[in-house]
C-alpha cells in the first residue's frame, strides 16, 4: 500500500494551493528523508495557446521560492507535442509558456527543436521494447512532477502518468503511443513545397503529385509533423493499445528515477490542456494530492473525482493504472493521508 497526501482546498487561490503543495512537498521530504540535488526540474505543462484552466504558474511559486532557499535550482521542463499547434517546436513552445507566465525560472524542452532528440529506455515490456524520451530528461535523476488531473480524450484522465508517459516522451515517443506508424498527408493540403524532404533524415518522403511516405523507411520520428507549414503532415491517432502503451512509457520514463508526485485536482475539464479552447468546468475543486507513487496518485484522484461528483467520470483510463500496476510500477493501493 502507498500512502497518498491530500489537502481539500476547494478555492481557486492559486497561490494558496501553492502553499499547500509545498507543505505536501515538505511532509514527503520529512517522512522519505529526501535529500535534493544541485539541480531539480519541474515537470509541467504549459498549456495549449487560447487553453484557460491550465494550472497557472502562481500555483507553482511557493515550491520555486522554498527550492531557492534550499541551495536548489529549480528549472521548468517539457517537451513538443506531436500534433500541429502553439507547443509543437521550441521557439513556439517557449513563446506559449512565456504568454501563459512561466517566466519564474528557466524553461529546458527535452527533446530538441521539433522533437526529436531522445534517448532510448529499455523496457521490455508487452508493447513497447524501448521508450523514446527526450534527450535532456536523461541528465538529471530528481524530478518534482506537477501534475493537473482532468480529462482526456484518448487516455480518459490526464495526470501523473500521463505526465510521465507523454510528457517525457520525445515525439517519436509520443507517436508510437498513439499509433506506433508514419504519419499520413491530406492530399488537399499539401502544397508540394518539399520542406518535409530536406527534413527527412531516412530518405522516406519524396514529392509526386503531393508529398508521399514510405512506411518501410519512416522510423516515426515525426519531424515531418513538426515542419510542414501547412499541416498537412497528421498522426492517424487510431493506434491499438494506446492506455497500455501510455502506462509503459510511464514506467521507461520513471526508471531509476527519484520523483515526488505532486496533482491538483482543480479546473476538472472533460478535455485536456493541450485544447486550443476555452472549456467548462464539469465537476468541483477538490485540492491537492501528492506522493511518490505515481499509479496510487491517480488512482485517488480518479476515486475523488469520482466520489465528489457521484459519476463514472473518467473511467476509461483505469485500465492504463491496472496496466501500470501489473509491469510494476506502483500499486493501485493507496492509503489517503488529509492534511489539515
Amino acid at each position: 500500500m502507498s500512502k497518498v497526501y491530500f489537502i481539500k482546498n476547494p478555492q481557486s487561490d492559486y497561490s494558496q494551493l501553492g502553499k499547500d503543495a509545498l507543505k505536501l512537498l515538505k511532509k514527503i521530504v520529512s517522512e522519505t528523508g529526501h535529500e535534493f540535488a544541485k539541480e531539480v526540474p519541474l515537470k509541467v505543462h504549459f498549456g495549449e495557446k487560447g487553453n484557460k484552466t491550465f494550472i497557472p504558474p502562481e500555483a507553482f511559486t511557493a515550491i520555486i521560492n522554498h527550492l531557492k532557499e534550499e541551495g536548489v535550482s529549480p528549472f521548468y521542463i517539457e517537451s513538443n507535442v506531436l500534433y500541429k499547434g502553439s507547443r509543437t517546436t521550441t521557439d513556439v513552445h517557449l513563446k506559449t509558456a512565456k504568454d501563459h507566465g512561466f517566466t519564474q525560472i528557466p524553461i529546458i524542452i527535452a527533446d530538441g527543436e521539433i522533437g526529436t532528440e531522445y534517448e532510448e529506455i529499455e523496457i521490455n515490456k508487452d508493447h513497447i521494447k524501448k521508450c523514446k524520451i527526450g534527450k535532456e530528461y536523461g541528465k538529471f535523476q530528481q524530478f518534482i512532477v506537477l501534475s493537473h488531473f482532468k480529462g482526456h480524450i484518448e487516455a480518459g484522465f490526464g495526470g501523473a502518468l500521463k505526465q510521465l508517459g507523454m510528457g517525457f516522451a520525445a515525439r517519436t515517443g509520443k507517436l508510437e503511443q498513439h499509433s506506433g506508424i508514419s504519419p499520413v498527408v491530406r492530399a488537399k493540403k499539401c502544397i508540394s513545397c518539399g520542406i518535409c524532404v530536406e527534413e527527412c533524415n531516412y530518405d522516406a518522403i519524396e514529392v509526386l503529385d503531393t508529398a508521399v511516405i514510405d512506411d518501410d523507411k519512416c522510423v516515426g520520428c515525426a519531424g515531418c509533423i513538426a515542419v510542414c507549414p501547412e499541416g498537412a503532415i497528421v498522426n492517424t491517432w487510431d493506434g491499438k493499445n494506446f492506455l497500455e502503451k501510455l502506462a509503459e512509457y510511464a514506467y521507461g520514463a520513471a526508471r531509476n528515477k527519484d520523483i515526488i508526485y505532486i496533482t491538483f485536482v482543480h479546473n476538472i475539464t472533460k478535455d485536456c490542456d493541450c485544447s486550443s479552447k476555452e472549456m467548462k468546468l464539469i465537476a468541483e475543486n477538490i485540492g491537492v494530492l501528492a506522493g511518490k507513487d505515481p499509479v496510487a496518485l491517480d488512482t485517488a484522484c480518479l476515486d475523488l473525482v469520482q466520489q465528489n461528483s457521484g459519476e463514472k467520470l473518467f473511467e476509461k483510463g483505469r485500465p492504463t493504472l491496472k496496466h501500470a500496476e501489473k509491469i510494476g510500477l506502483g500499486t493501485m493501493d493507496y492509503q489517503l493521508i488529509e492534511l489539515p
